[in-house]
């Protein structure tokens, strides 16, 4: 089952697919994830040189593109991290797998959203 991804209002409009759009998205949206961003950014970067490809900086775009949809809509980055926390700490090994299973719906859905 996909999980929706325009639940409610959105903080800011989808920005466009390219680093500094994203990291100006996610300073509004979200930016105790900013570290994580460029965590990431460096190591595409490196990846990319290493292998003489853009496909790493293309992943890294598109993976954070995903993040800033689903961060930009506040009620689906509340239940998306809910159950990422949930996953993480589920008693159970069942109630981990439906925790991650949410996770992963939204980031599909996210995903598909702005990498179509």
């Amino acid at each position: 089952m996909s999980r929706p991804v325009h639940e409610g209002i959105e903080l800011i409009p989808r920005p466009q697919q390219n680093p500094a759009a994203l990291r100006a998205a996610l300073t509004v949206a979200a930016a105790d994830r900013l570290p994580e961003m460029f965590d990431g950014q460096d190591e595409a970067m490196a990846e990319a040189v290493a292998t003489g490809s853009v496909q790493p900086l293309r992943s890294f775009v598109a993976h954070w593109s995903a993040i800033v949809e689903i961060e930009r809509h506040p009620a689906t980055a509340r239940v998306y991290h809910q159950a990422n926390q949930r996953a993480n700490h589920a008693a159970t090994l069942a109630a981990r797998r439906e925790h991650a299973t949410t996770v992963a719906e939204f980031y599909r859905a996210a995903y598909a959203a702005v990498n179509a």
